[in-house]
């Protein structure tokens, strides 16, 4: 008898319950369009070198798209290598209101949070 191997994609980015709720509460009060995946991506930018894209996008050809907590994740296959194994946080209190970025392979972060080296 033969044995089956099942191979399933690992997610490439964890996305914590608060910034799931928070991302579909913009969804819902900003009326994104139902297709709209949420992209996450990095552009070359910000006082570290590279900055972090988080927004409601149409899926494009070199897209990998992942379904994280009922939600439709979609990353540029070129991003894949700076956001694997990264945590997207949603943070509101006293200080701080807003994403927070918690990546493994940046090498430097600046002190918004929002920028990185790798």
């Amino acid at each position: 008898m033969s044995e089956i191997k099942t191979q399933t994609a690992q997610q490439p980015i964890n996305l914590t319950e608060g910034a799931v709720k928070e991302l579909m509460n913009i969804r819902q009060s900003e009326n994104i369009p139902a297709d709209y995946g949420l992209r996450i991506g990095v552009k070359g930018g910000g006082c570290s070198g590279y900055s972090y894209i988080l927004g409601f996008d149409d899926k494009k050809e070199a897209d990998q798209e992942y379904e994280i907590q009922g939600l439709k994740v979609l990353i540029d296959k070129t991003h894949a290598i700076y956001l694997l194994g990264i945590e997207i946080d949603f943070e509101q209190d006293l200080n701080n209101r807003g994403f927070s970025f918690n990546n493994p392979n940046a090498d430097d972060t600046c002190g918004c949070g929002t920028s990185f080296s790798a």
